[in-house]
C-alpha cells in the first residue's frame, strides 16, 4: 500500500482508504432518507480486519451517518480487533444532521457534534473534521462562524486537519478562502470527472492553497462495477439514498451497460479489474490524497484493495474517458 500526505501537513493516508457510510444503515433526516441498506457488525469487522492487514490507515466517517451509529459502530470494531484507534486517520463531518440549531452550521451545534462524535469514535481528536457541504445559508450567513469555530478546535487540540466537503464549484470558490482547509472532499470518478479535471476549478484551488483530494464513491456506487442488471433494477429500501436516483434506472443501466463491454474488453471482466481501474483511474489525477471506497463485507473490501497494485497508462486513462464519455 502507498501512501500520500494530505496536504503541506505531516497527515499520511493509504491510497485505498474506506468510507463509512454504509455502516450506518438506513436513515432519515428531516424526513429524507440519507442512509443505506443496514449492513452486518460482524461482516464490517471481517472487512475491517482485512483493511487494515493490507495498510489501510484512514477511515472516512460524520455524524449523518445512522446520526452517530456509523462512528459508534467505527470504534466498537476497532476495539473488538484489537487495535488502537489513534495509530489511525479517522476523518469525520459536521452539516447535514441540523439536530435542534436553526442551521447545521451554526457555530455551538458544531461545537456540541464534535464533543459528540469525540464520545462516538472514543477520541480526544478528530484528525479531519470536514464542513459536510457548501449550503452556509443566504448570503453564506453562517461561514464565517463555522470557519471560526473550526480554528478554535484545532487551537484546542480536539481537531488536527480542517476539511471542507461540497457538492458544487462555486460550493468549493466560496469556502475555500475562508475556511483554509487542508482537504477537500468530494465524489470523483470516471462517470463525474468535474472535481479532478485538469483545468477545472476545484483543481485549480488545490494547486494554488496547496490543498489535497479525497474522492468519494469512486465506484460511483456500484455502476463502475458492472454489477446492475437493466432489465431486473436494484430494489432499495425505504431510507436508502438510492431508492429515487435515476442513475439506477433500466434505461441509464441499458446506456451504461456497452459502454463497460469495452472496459471488461481492455482491462478484464472481474469485479476486481473493475474496482482496481476505477480506483486508478481517480488516483492519477494530481493532488488526489486518496479515493474512500463503501464497503457492506470483506468481499467488497478485498474488491477495493485491487486498486492500490493497478496502474494505468496514459493510453488507458484515454481509453477510459473516451469509452465512458
Amino acid at each position: 500500500m502507498k501512501y500520500r500526505p494530505l496536504g503541506k501537513s505531516d497527515v499520511k493516508v493509504s491510497e485505498i482508504s474506506l468510507g463509512c457510510w454504509t455502516m450506518g444503515g438506513l436513515n432519515w433526516v428531516n424526513g429524507q432518507a440519507n442512509g443505506w441498506a443496514n449492513v452486518n457488525e460482524d461482516d464490517i469487522t471481517a472487512a475491517i480486519k482485512r483493511a487494515v492487514d493490507a495498510g489501510v490507515n484512514h477511515f472516512d466517517n460524520a455524524d449523518v451517518y445512522g446520526n452517530g451509529k456509523a462512528e459508534r459502530m467505527l470504534a466498537r470494531v476497532l476495539k473488538k480487533l484489537g487495535l488502537k484507534s489513534t495509530d489511525y486517520v479517522i476523518a469525520t463531518k459536521v452539516g447535514h444532521f441540523p439536530g435542534t440549531a436553526e442551521h447545521a452550521f451554526d457555530p455551538l451545534h458544531i461545537r456540541h457534534q464534535c464533543e459528540q462524535s469525540l464520545k462516538n469514535l472514543g477520541r480526544d481528536y478528530i484528525d479531519i473534521y470536514y464542513l459536510h457541504h457548501g449550503d452556509f445559508g443566504p448570503n453564506a450567513e453562517w461561514l464565517p462562524g463555522a470557519a471560526a469555530v473550526l480554528d478554535a478546535l484545532v487551537r484546542e487540540g480536539k481537531v488536527r486537519l480542517k476539511g471542507q466537503s461540497a457538492y458544487s464549484d462555486a460550493d468549493f470558490a466560496r469556502a475555500v478562502p475562508v475556511v483554509k482547509p487542508t482537504v477537500l472532499q468530494s465524489w470523483a470518478h470516471a462517470l463525474a470527472r468535474d472535481f479532478i479535471r485538469p483545468g477545472g476549478v476545484v483543481p485549480r484551488l488545490l494547486a494554488e492553497h496547496g490543498m489535497s483530494f479525497v474522492a468519494f464513491s469512486p465506484l460511483a456506487q456500484g455502476l463502475l462495477l458492472d454489477k446492475f442488471d437493466p432489465e431486473k433494477p436494484p430494489q432499495f429500501e425505504e431510507g436508502d439514498h438510492r431508492r429515487n436516483s435515476d442513475r439506477f434506472s433500466p434505461e441509464k443501466l441499458r446506456a451504461l451497460k456497452p459502454k463497460m463491454a469495452q472496459l471488461k474488453s481492455r482491462f478484464g471482466s472481474t469485479t476486481e479489474d473493475l474496482a482496481a481501474v476505477a480506483q486508478r483511474y481517480v488516483l492519477n489525477h494530481p493532488n488526489v490524497a486518496c479515493v474512500i471506497p463503501g464497503f457492506r463485507n470483506e468481499r467488497q473490501v478485498a474488491c477495493n484493495l485491487a486498486g492500490a497494485s493497478r496502474e494505468l497508462t496514459a493510453a488507458d486513462m484515454a481509453f477510459v474517458e473516451q469509452t465512458l464519455g
